[in-house]
């Protein structure tokens, strides 16, 4: 049986409230053996945490607050982050980040939370998941807004996962210049995605696998419902793109998700 590392979804969506634990056994059929879960706000946590106490040691939790979900009372999010960072122990930071796509209200509150949680990364020694989103022109890259407060940040083992990687080449380059890897999603599978013409370039140890579901399902599930089980079609085409086995794909990204987290 495969040991495969899916480092990120949201299977504690509402999308899979009807099928949630046949999902579940359709992904362990699959040969998925962890599922790394996304924190986004307060209140997500509940839904996550029960899925790790009925799924101890194969749903995992980060902690963390998504770009998305900071407003005007961000700081209030960010204590409810704190008070769980102090009872327990999580797996990740995330997922954080900048999103210039939806809404450039909140940027500036934006940064201050991605900062504010690079801290909990420095502080309790945990790799992040950066969401980065650019914006809808392309003007604004959140990739290599993220990279600059990291740099800025100075804290030389940062480390962790650059979430569903839709960048350029030499957004690639840059990321796992700064010892973060690229998880690679369904995009990888869109036939205007991109990343098939480039991403042979990237060293096969940067390359972590994910869905993201229960968003941006693989071709030719694409626009419907996405579910952990579809990462064998993500698989498939990264070994297409390296040429190599499925199963060396499945090796080295599972042992690449275990580097992050047993550094």
């Amino acid at each position: 049986m495969a040991n495969i590392i899916e480092t990120h979804a949201h299977i504690y969506d509402e999308q899979f409230d009807e099928d949630r634990e046949a999902m579940l056994e359709r992904a362990k059929k699959g040969g998925v053996s962890q599922i790394w879960m996304p924190n986004c706000n307060h209140e997500t946590i509940p839904g996550m945490m029960e899925l790790e106490k009925n799924h101890p040691g194969f749903c995992v939790p980060m902690i963390g607050l998504h770009p998305c979900y900071v407003d005007e009372n961000f700081e209030n999010e960010i204590k409810i982050v704190t008070q769980w960072l102090e009872k327990r122990p999580f797996i990740m930071i995330g997922e954080i980040g900048i999103d210039f796509y939806w809404d450039l209200t909140f940027v500036k509150n934006q940064e201050k939370a991605f900062l504010a949680q690079l801290d909990f990364a420095k502080k309790y020694d945990l790799p992040i998941c950066i969401h980065s989103r650019n914006s809808k022109d392309g003007q604004m890259n959140a990739i290599q807004h993220c990279c600059d407060l990291i740099d800025d940040f100075g804290w030389k083992d940062l480390r962790g996962i650059f979430h569903c990687f839709s960048g350029n080449l030499y957004d690639a380059q840059r990321v796992t210049g700064l010892n973060f890897h690229l998880g690679i999603g369904g995009v990888v599978t869109f036939k205007n995605g991109g990343l098939d013409k480039f991403l042979k370039e990237i060293p096969l140890e940067k390359i972590v696998l994910e869905t993201d579901s229960p968003y941006l399902a693989p071709v030719p599930h694409r626009g419907k419902r996405n579910e952990v089980a579809y990462l064998d079609l993500v698989i498939d085409k990264i070994a297409d793109i390296y040429e190599i086995s499925g199963e060396e794909v499945k090796q080295k990204t599972t042992e690449n998700a275990l580097s992050i987290i047993n550094k």
